[in-house]
């Protein structure tokens, strides 16, 4: 072989030399340009989009590199960085930023979040890992906005949480609050103080159970309560837990956290169990053949809300499947929520004594001595209603995750573009707290709304614990009628004070909703006995 052809195919040292400085410098440059990227407003997956030159930016901090606010959302109290960032930027209308490739937009304004909130751009919610594999995508909450959710819906508001339909479980609500005050008494002939967080649980599930299912488990039912605890106690970790893959798509089919193999998991048992009582429920129509898909007035009067289902399935198109993923989000979403903010009003109780007294007294003028309070008293009590509305503002359960809404179309918030697919929250626990929208906003002070009369249904802003707009809680109703007949029988039945040992600890911890820190450890002395003291 000539000289030539050699040197063609061996090339020297100095030109292998060049090449390897060449792609050097090109890695650099794509590092420092993806680097810069991810310093620009808003972080590397606003970086990404193209945005119209005419429209002003949205301030939002840049974060870390590639993970973006990443750490804000494994943190236990996400509300709180995100407001500080806010008023930092000085962007509470609105703020952008990144979590690996996810745009959000957050507002924590009462403005734009009812601007946000009611927009029909914002009709979807975004689906996470764990909330597709835990079936909720077929379920209220989560189901993509169209014709399904709307069967949903209307199903909904005319059927399982019509006025009429939460009247008639009045009564159980009354059993239920009476077997946790039988409890609780129980307890501190026991221990002398209660963990008041137990009861609240215990006697949530058992709630949710009976309008559900229209079955009861009894406190100290060891087996299927413990079953239904372990079932919703295991969908609160997952769906609560920060996921990577959510963010990273790269990860998403390593499934590096578990998240998909649990889920997987979960739904096998949630199948099982909820499909089971579905059947029986069915045998049981068959055997006392009452069943007659067309009358609706049956519908309104039936027992419990599968039983609704199994009227509408055939009208409504509704596979089991369906039914499962409906009744298992009903479960899971009303049994916490209720619990909570029975455990904040309680420590509130506990650490503003003067508040607990006017509430008794409220009670006591209004009910007497002779008779326990009932749901017909409820109107009655304008003082226990602002305590609840206080302890919303002050303790919002859901203050960011039960608020995201994704962008369906490309669209506009005031004068800002957002593209599609944009992750969309409103900070409420930053407006109830925001000096410029309440007058001494860390007080807890129930006498405001004696003052003045704020609806918490969604129509202000200011304070919509419950969302507002297309995804408002289709529950809200049912669940401000149980937690306002529980509170009346509590302190009907017991003066709530400091623990011997334990302090109360308002410190928070947020998972799936904003709960107390430490669980609520104090006392609750009988009222006969208290006044006799």
């Amino acid at each position: 072989m000539s000289l030539e052809y050699e040197f063609l195919l061996v090339p020297s040292s100095g030109f292998g030399s060049t090449m390897a400085n060449l792609h050097l410098l090109l890695f650099f440059l794509l590092f420092v340009t993806v680097f810069a990227l991810c310093l620009s407003p808003g972080g590397l997956a606003w970086a990404l989009i193209s945005r119209p030159r005419n429209k002003p930016i949205i301030p939002g901090p840049c974060g870390t590199p590639f993970l973006g606010q990443a750490s804000a959302f494994t943190s236990s109290l996400t509300h709180r960085v995100l407001a500080n960032l806010a008023n930092t930027l000085k962007a509470k209308p609105l703020m952008s930023f990144s979590v690996g490739f996810t745009r959000f937009v957050i507002s924590s304004n009462p403005i734009t979040a009812k601007e946000l909130l009611n927009s029909s751009a914002f009709a979807d919610r975004p689906i996470k890992e764990s909330a597709y594999e835990l079936l909720f995508h077929r379920a209220m909450g989560f189901a993509p906005y169209g014709e399904y959710w709307r069967i949903l819906r209307r199903i909904s508001a005319t059927h399982l949480f019509s006025p009429k339909r939460i009247s008639s479980f009045g009564e159980l609500r009354g059993m239920i609050g009476a077997k946790m005050v039988d409890q609780i008494e129980s307890l501190m002939e026991k221990n002398g103080e209660v963990e008041v967080r137990k009861v609240l649980h215990f006697g949530s599930l058992n709630n949710v159970m009976g309008s559900v299912f229209g079955r009861s488990c009894g406190f100290g039912d060891e087996s299927e309560s413990c079953e239904v605890e372990g079932l919703v106690s295991e969908g609160y970790d997952l769906l609560g837990s920060f996921n990577w893959s959510d963010h990273f798509p790269v990860l998403e089919w390593l499934d590096l956290q578990g998240v998909r193999k649990r889920c997987k998991i979960l739904v096998g048992k949630v199948n099982v169990f909820v499909g089971k009582i579905i059947e029986e429920h069915r045998m049981k129509r068959r055997i006392e053949g009452n069943y007659n898909g067309n009358h609706h007035d049956q519908i309104i009067s039936s027992g419990d809300f599968v039983d609704v289902l199994l009227d509408l399935e055939k009208e409504n198109k509704l596979t089991d499947s369906d039914m499962i993923a409906v009744l298992w989000e009903m479960i899971f979403r009303g049994t916490d929520t209720v619990a909570i903010l029975l455990e904040w009003i309680l420590a509130r109780m506990v650490l503003h004594p003067h508040i607990q007294a006017k509430v008794e007294s409220e009670i006591e003028r209004v009910v007497g001595n002779n008779r326990n309070v009932s749901d017909s008293d409820l109107p009655n009590l304008p003082y226990l209603h602002a305590v609840v509305k206080e302890t919303l503002r002050v303790h919002p359960p859901g203050p960011l995750l039960s608020w995201a809404r994704l962008a369906i179309h490309d669209t506009h918030i005031g004068d800002h573009f957002v593209p599609a697919g944009t992750t969309a929250m409103v900070n409420m626990w930053a407006i109830t707290h925001d000096d410029q929208v309440w007058v001494d906003p860390l007080i807890f002070n129930p006498e405001r709304f004696m003052k003045e009369e704020v609806s918490i249904m969604g129509s202000d802003l200011r304070l919509a614990p419950f969302g507002s707009g297309r995804r408002v809680c289709p529950g809200k109703a049912m669940g401000l009628a149980t937690v306002e007949l529980w509170l009346a029988q509590l302190l009907q039945s017991f003066k709530w004070e400091v623990g011997p040992e334990n302090g109360v600890d308002l410190s928070e911890s947020l998972k799936l909703s904003l709960e107390m820190k430490k669980p609520l450890i104090c006392q609750a002395v009988p009222r006969a006995k208290a006044k006799a003291g």
